[in-house]
């Protein structure tokens, strides 16, 4: 015990975080590829923070990304522990709980991008609340708040069944998911709404719809595959992972626009063609960079260093490129447009417009055309794929699947994505979210509820219906949340 004191010291910290911030029920050989992501979240959490150190200063970038609301109390709790203990602990964080919990706060902004980079507020939640300039402050005072529907949308009477799903630790359940409505997973962290939803649901459609090769997750059947034509699952993964890809391309709003400059009179005297002014293929753009615009410095021993291309000082093209103008704008001037300032450019050509607006309507009007995919966040990355979605012509029979769209998301940025959702189902679509933000839970037309617990103490289907059905059913933690969320009054005691 002498020689083990330490060490054993060391494994009883660990141990105590894991169990204080509810990963009680995990088993120590589980493998990391089949922890939720709220729970692998906790566990790179504890590595860091269950060593019980002082003195130390704790930067956490979103520690409540995959959270319910019912594991982010004891999140908190571990953090002003923390605290207490005489270490500081700066958060990154959208999360209105952690706010609140916060003893100081710097909001930032106003806007996103350039619209953005100022300190708005600082202080305590109640000097940011009375704040008049900052938005933050305007959603946790209630001066500002995401509305709850009018009325819930009753879906087109179709419907994909589940029948028997038991992989992971779904406990052999049938799941009905009606189509044509704004539907949500709930469920704590690890009750299995990832399983249900990606590796049964997505797989087996993705192998009916469009020939996918996945093995779908162990279930008995799926019934009513025929009401959908086509399943699109989307996800906070880059746009593309070369500087090459930005919103432009990926969006397809580049195409018209090389189009148009190629119908420029100064571009048809040359006998230039769409093809001239793409910074991908040879002709338009400079060669000594290839049309990247920076240079790639190998380093030995250190990271690669990218630094501006002389030749071009970054425009991507050569100077024949850049002579065709179109109100005194080149193809590089364009691409290093604002979506907003490209929409007013672009207002009387309808090809470009269409494009343009939908990514402003996402809530992207501050980034650029040309903007590197690498330089994206996970949720920007998400809404240029949403909006590219939106820009194309609805077939009004596909289901959208969307794992916590809410990742990296403030709540002015919610009420856009919200406002993109209802957009998508009122064009006949279906979504289906899995979701753990009472602001969009509460906006669903229907939710599925899986719980009670986590691991082998979820998997059971606790509760289905309106957000205002759920929030009456005592068993689940969601509806408990939800009370608060929809104002409305429990018919029996609230459970402890």
């Amino acid at each position: 015990m002498v020689i083990a004191d330490q060490i054993l010291k060391e494994i009883d910290g660990r141990l105590h975080f894991l169990d204080s911030i509810g990963l009680d029920y995990v088993t120590m050989s589980r493998t990391a590829r089949t922890l939720s992501g709220g729970e692998a979240q906790r566990v790179r959490l504890a590595t860091q923070i269950g060593s019980g150190l002082t003195g130390v200063l704790y930067v956490c970038d979103e520690p409540t990304v995959g959270l319910h609301p019912h594991d982010d109390h004891r999140l908190i709790g571990t953090l002003t522990r923390l605290r207490d203990m005489g270490n500081t602990v700066i958060v990154v964080e959208h999360d209105d709980a952690m706010m609140r919990a916060a003893d100081h706060i710097v909001d930032l902004g106003p806007g996103a991008g350039e619209h953005g980079g100022k300190i708005v507020a600082t202080g305590n939640v109640a000097e940011v609340m009375a704040n008049e300039a900052s938005l933050t402050g305007a959603y946790l005072s209630g001066r500002k708040r995401i509305p709850v529907p009018e009325e819930r949308r009753p879906g087109n009477g179709k419907s994909i069944a589940v029948t028997g799903a038991r992989e992971n630790n779904l406990q052999g359940i049938d799941v009905e998911f009606p189509l044509g409505l704004l539907g949500c997973v709930t469920g704590v962290s690890g009750s299995g709404k990832s399983t249900l939803v990606y590796d049964i649901l997505y797989k087996r459609l993705a192998q009916a719809v469009a020939q996918g090769r996945d093995r779908p997750g162990d279930h008995d059947e799926i019934t009513g595959i025929e009401h959908i034509d086509k399943v699109v699952n989307i996800d906070q993964s880059p746009i593309g992972r070369t500087p090459r890809s930005n919103p432009a391309t990926y969006t397809g709003a580049f195409t018209p626009i090389r189009e148009l400059f190629a119908t420029l009179p100064e571009a048809r005297i040359r006998g230039y063609k769409p093809g001239r002014f793409s910074f991908n293929v040879k002709g338009g753009r400079c060669e000594a960079c290839q049309g990247e615009g920076y240079i790639q410095i190998e380093m030995q021993f250190l990271p690669d260093v990218t630094v501006p291309c002389e030749i071009c000082q970054g425009r991507r093209y050569n100077r024949e490129a850049l002579e065709v103008t179109l109100r005194d704008q080149s193809i590089a001037d364009v691409l290093a447009m604002t979506v907003e300032t490209a929409l007013d450019f672009f207002w009387n050509y309808s090809r470009i417009r269409s494009k343009l607006e939908t990514l402003r309507d996402v809530g992207l009007g501050y980034i650029r055309l040309g903007q590197p995919a690498t330089t994206l966040s996970g949720g920007e990355a998400q809404r240029v794929k949403l909006s590219t979605e939106l820009s194309r012509r609805a077939t009004g029979r596909t289901l959208y699947l969307l794992d916590e769209p809410t990742t990296g998301l403030s709540f002015e940025d919610c009420a856009a994505l919200l406002r993109v959702l209802h957009r998508l189902v009122d064009h006949g679509n279906s979504v289906l979210l899995i979701e753990h933000n009472l602001d969009l839970i509460k906006n669903a037309d229907w939710i599925i509820d899986l719980g009670p617990g986590a691991g082998n103490r979820g998997g059971n289907l606790l509760a289905f219906g309106t957000p205002e059905t759920l929030a009456q059913v005592e068993e689940s933690h969601t509806g408990r949340y939800l009370r608060n969320a929809l104002g409305v009054e429990a018919q029996v005691g609230v459970a402890d």
